[in-house]
C-alpha cells in the first residue's frame, strides 16, 4: 500500500467526522452570493437558518460565524475605501507590487509605476485584490488564495526537522530550506502507531503537489502533535 493511499484512507475516515461542517460552509457560500447580489445578509440568513433548522445549536453557531464574517467584510471594505481616498489625493505615479499569498508560499510581481487610473484598471480586472499604501508610498495589491503556490506544487516536501517538528520544506529536506513549521511531533507515539514505511517516508520527505495531499499529511500527523502544555510542565533542562 502506497504512503498516499494510507493517508487518503485516514482522510476519508476523518471526513465522516467533518461532514457536520458542510452545513456552515454552505451557508457561508450562500452568504457570499447574497453579498454580491446586494441582499440584506443578516435578515436573509436568519430566515434561511430558522426555516431549515428551527434555531438548532448548529444554526445559532453558524449565525455567529456569519456575524464574524460580516464584520470582517465590512472592515475590508472600510480599508479599501481609505486606500482609494489616499490614492485619489496622491499625485504622480505610484510604484505598484502585486502579492498573492497562498496556503504554501507567497508570490510577488513588480508592476512598475502606474497612475491612479492604471491602478484602478488593475483592480477592476481583479476585484478580489485588496489595496494598501505602505509607509514609503508604495502600492501593494494583495490577495489570499486557498491553494498551494505554483512553486510549492513543483518542489514542496513535508518532513520532520532536527527538533522533531513537522515542517514544510522548499525542496528535499536535506537542503533545509524551511517554508513553514507546524508543530512538534510525539515521535515515540508516532513510531508505535504508524507503519514503518510511513515513518521512513516522512523522514525522507513526503512530496506535496496539491491541497489534497497537503491536508491528508497534515491531518494524519496532527494526531501526534506534542501537547504544548506538556512542554511547559516538563521543560528541557
Amino acid at each position: 500500500m502506497s504512503v498516499f493511499h494510507f493517508f487518503k484512507k485516514l482522510f476519508r475516515k476523518r471526513w465522516r467526522r467533518w461532514r457536520r461542517a458542510i452545513w456552515p460552509c454552505a451557508i457561508l457560500l450562500i452568504a457570499g452570493i447574497m453579498i454580491w447580489t446586494g441582499q440584506n445578509i443578516k435578515d436573509q440568513m436568519h430566515k434561511l437558518l430558522t426555516a431549515a433548522s428551527d434555531e438548532t445549536p448548529l444554526a445559532v453557531e453558524t449565525m455567529h460565524y456569519l456575524q464574524i464574517a460580516d464584520d470582517k467584510l465590512e472592515e475590508r471594505r472600510q480599508d479599501q475605501r481609505e486606500f482609494m481616498q489616499k490614492l485619489n489625493t496622491s499625485k504622480g505615479k505610484k510604484h505598484v507590487h502585486v502579492r498573492i499569498t497562498y496556503v504554501c508560499g507567497i508570490e510577488e510581481q513588480d508592476m512598475g509605476k502606474l497612475t491612479a487610473d492604471g491602478i484602478y484598471e488593475l483592480m477592476n480586472k481583479n476585484p478580489l485584490w485588496q489595496g494598501r499604501l505602505d509607509n514609503k508610498g508604495v502600492v501593494w495589491l494583495e490577495h489570499t488564495v486557498s491553494d498551494l503556490s505554483p512553486t510549492c506544487k513543483r518542489q514542496a516536501y513535508m518532513s520532520i526537522d532536527s527538533k522533531g517538528n513537522l515542517t514544510l520544506f522548499d525542496g528535499p529536506p536535506e537542503e533545509e530550506k524551511v517554508m513553514r513549521t507546524f508543530f512538534q511531533l510525539d515521535v515515540g507515539s508516532m513510531e508505535s502507531s504508524l507503519p514503518k514505511d510511513v515513518i521512513k517516508q516522512l523522514e525522507e520527505g513526503i512530496r506535496i503537489q496539491d491541497m489534497e495531499e497537503y491536508n491528508s499529511v497534515l491531518s494524519t500527523f496532527s494526531d501526534y502533535a506534542r501537547d504544548m502544555a506538556e512542554n511547559v510542565m516538563n521543560p528541557t533542562p
